[in-house]
Parts: C-alpha cells; structure tokens; sequence
C-alpha cells in the first residue's frame, strides 16, 4: 500500500533524512520518499505489519506535524 503524508516542519536535508530514517526502521516499510518543496511524504508499506498510526508516530517522534 502506498500513502501519501503531508507533514510541516521538514525544510532541509537533516529533515529529510531523519524522517526517512525513522520510517524504515519500522517493519513493513518498504519505500520512503520525501518531498521537501511540497512538505509531503510518500511511504509504501504492508498494513498488514505497520499502521498508519505508527507510521504518524515515528515522524511526530521526529518533532514534525504529520496532517
């Protein structure tokens, strides 16, 4: 499945990186693809192993807004 997040507070490479870094540590992700200009990120996961839920937590653990 594939989900498309619309998250403030991301504006450099740092932020990139973190949010990328704490999706995949989760079980289930497959694919994380951040887009700074539009503040969104897409993840391809099986929601059968992650919620939608956890992923929304692993980004607000990062210190940025998931809308």
């Amino acid at each position: 499945m594939t989900i498309t997040l619309h998250v403030k507070g991301m504006t450099c490479g740092h932020c990139k990186m973190a949010v990328t870094n704490a999706l995949k540590e989760l079980d289930g992700v497959q694919n994380v693809e951040v887009h700074l200009q539009e503040g969104t990120v897409d993840v391809d996961y099986d929601e059968t192993k992650v919620s939608l839920e956890k992923l929304k937590e692993a980004i607000e653990e990062q210190g940025y807004d998931v809308k």
